[in-house]
């Protein structure tokens, strides 16, 4: 037998670096448009029928149902910081998986309160028409998820917010934005507070991502 020759119409390999490099933009621009309420953006980042399943309260089986959640439960009145790395990404022709590592940070002045956590995503990509690729599905495990009430953290003091809610010594007040940047935002009536427990969302409304 002679010396193999290489298949120029083989599928792409798992270590294409231009794949690897576009479904890690792909990640990212994911995290910053959830993180920047860029909803339009966000959602041109999945596919129609993309899904997504986060625990046995949280599964989503179309783009539309999971971006009306995000959009219901990560309003204005909530801040969230999505970080993710060490990439594992495999890519086999038009369709790829990726795991991520994710670190995230939930922070609701309204209900004084704190969420920290870290989970492993596991992400499925395809690769469209428009040669872009985008998710068919994601979602993640937890590693662990940490709740603290701003009451116990009495020094900590929210000094910038793009949406307009900032900690003062007196408590959480709203500041002056332009109201074109989040219409009816001045609307959302005050409220009631009572103690760590009862502000903690239940596991169908946590901050997801």
């Amino acid at each position: 037998m002679g010396p193999s020759r290489p298949n120029d119409q083989r599928p792409k390999s798992a270590g294409d670096p231009d794949d690897v490099l576009a479904i890690h933009r792909l990640k990212f621009r994911y995290l910053r448009a959830l993180d920047t309420k860029l909803w339009d953006d966000f959602a041109d980042t999945m596919i129609p029928e993309a899904t997504a399943t986060y625990s046995e309260y949280l599964q989503f089986e179309s783009r539309d149902a999971f971006l009306t959640f995000m959009r219901n439960t990560l309003g204005p009145h909530v801040i969230t910081e999505h970080r993710c790395d060490h990439p594992e990404v495999d890519v086999n022709g038009d369709r790829a998986k990726g795991i991520w590592y994710l670190s995230d940070t939930v922070l609701i002045p309204e209900n004084n309160m704190l969420l920290r956590g870290a989970a492993f995503y596991t992400d499925d990509y395809i690769r469209c028409e428009d040669g872009q690729w985008r998710i068919s599905h994601t979602g993640y495990q937890r590693t662990y998820e940490v709740v603290l009430s701003l009451s116990d953290l009495p020094s900590l003091r929210l000094t910038a917010n793009r949406w307009g809610l900032i900690q003062q010594a007196s408590g959480v007040e709203a500041v002056e934005r332009d109201p074109r940047d989040h219409p009816g935002a001045s609307e959302r009536p005050e409220p009631e507070r009572t103690g760590v427990d009862e502000e903690y969302p239940g596991p169908d409304e946590r901050a997801v991502g």
